[in-house]
């Protein structure tokens, strides 16, 4: 199974699928975690953050989470997920999968800003940010969605929505 957790910079999808693995992880040990930013560090940050990098390494990830689906290998993945053929791609392709929308609104993240993004884009000093230069097309169907409301219940209660919603991982 590959649980997928999607939504724009700040939503919390690094917050939420790290402490989905921490929680799942002692009693499935066939489970890794990939994080987006992490796994553009493996590749030596080769793929920048235009549309078409964006894409190469939305690519990189799907095929790594297939590989490793066919090893019956559990895979949380965490990712901005800008590319609707690529959903769709994960879902018709991995033996089970699994989309966790994070759906915060523009201000809340404004308000976030964790890295600094979406001021760097308002004052132009950074380009290429989903959200404000490269649209975010929320997903269609996704299997769960978490909104601010949900998160602001804390962590543990996102968690326990989750596990209440994702199948067994045998």
């Amino acid at each position: 199974m590959v649980i997928w957790f999607i939504g724009m910079s700040g939503v919390g999808k690094t917050t939420l699928a790290s402490a989905l693995y921490s929680k799942l992880k002692p009693n499935t040990p066939h489970l890794v975690y990939l994080d987006g930013d992490e796994f553009r560090e493996v590749f030596r940050n080769d793929a920048d953050h235009t549309v078409e990098g964006r894409r190469k390494n939305a690519e990189r990830i799907s095929h790594m989470c297939r590989m490793l689906d066919r090893q019956n290998i559990h895979v949380i993945a965490s990712v901005l997920s800008i590319f609707p053929e690529w959903q769709s791609w994960n879902r018709n392709t991995f033996s089970d999968y699994f989309e966790i929308f994070l759906d915060i609104p523009m201000e809340t993240l404004k308000r976030r800003d964790v890295k600094g993004l979406y001021a760097g884009a308002a004052s132009g000093k950074i380009k290429n940010v989903v959200g404000v230069d490269i649209e975010f097309p929320k997903p269609k169907a996704p299997d769960l969605t978490i909104d601010d409301l949900q998160q602001d219940e804390g962590v543990e209660a996102c968690l326990s929505t989750i596990m209440k919603q994702i199948p067994s991982l045998d």
